[in-house]
């Protein structure tokens, strides 16, 4: 009877704990879709574009629409500097951050003025990097320049590490219904398990 009663007890409080879990995603889920949709740009000291999959040295179809989307913002004078950002993800020859900087040479911004974090292979070690890129520089704040899902868990990281941060996501078309849910609660869990000290 004593044995019953323990399993019982325990399955309700695992349930519960379950509960709340779920109730704090989603919660969190529909923040961060909220975030998404907001274009924040202010003046800045720098403008952070986050990697995308490149190929073979040319930007992707996303890593090139936020590479643009952080052109416009720099050729409107909302930040003097761009970070690009992202390891080599499988390829020996090319780096996301390199291949950004590339891009954006290409495209007239000065080399001086685009600053590189290519050693990470995750969003959490790509944020490391940039942040301490910028308290190297002293430079306290800044643009981030993502997909509108991304933008809320990469402002809080840099956030937590003191800096002013400002979201703009790059003109997209939405993802809607269950695809667009997914990506939403995605970020979510990837949040969350970051705060616990999980980066992923």
């Amino acid at each position: 009877m004593i044995k019953r009663v323990a399993i019982v007890i325990i399955v309700l409080v695992l349930g519960v704990g379950l509960v709340q879990v779920s109730r704090y995603l989603d919660r969190l889920a529909r923040e961060i879709e909220q975030q998404s949709t907001q274009d924040e740009t202010h003046k800045a000291d720098a403008i952070v574009v986050l990697g995308a999959a490149e190929y073979r040295g040319k930007p992707s179809p996303v890593l090139e629409a936020r590479l643009n989307h952080a052109l416009l913002l720099w050729l409107q004078h909302e930040a003097p500097y761009i970070i690009t950002t992202g390891g080599a993800g499988g390829d020996p020859l090319f780096t996301e951050g390199g291949v950004g900087r590339a891009y954006l040479s290409k495209h007239g911004v000065p080399p001086e003025n685009i600053i590189v974090e290519n050693q990470g292979s995750s969003t959490v070690q790509s944020i490391v990097g940039v942040a301490e890129i910028m308290e190297r520089m002293k430079l306290g704040s800044c643009i981030v320049v993502s997909d509108g899902y991304h933008i809320f868990r990469v402002k809080r990281m840099l956030q937590a590490r003191g800096l002013k941060v400002y979201g703009s996501p790059r003109p997209s078309v939405p993802v809607t219904g269950w695809r667009g849910k997914w990506l939403y609660y995605r970020q979510a869990i990837g949040f969350a398990l970051w705060r616990i000290g999980i980066p992923i």
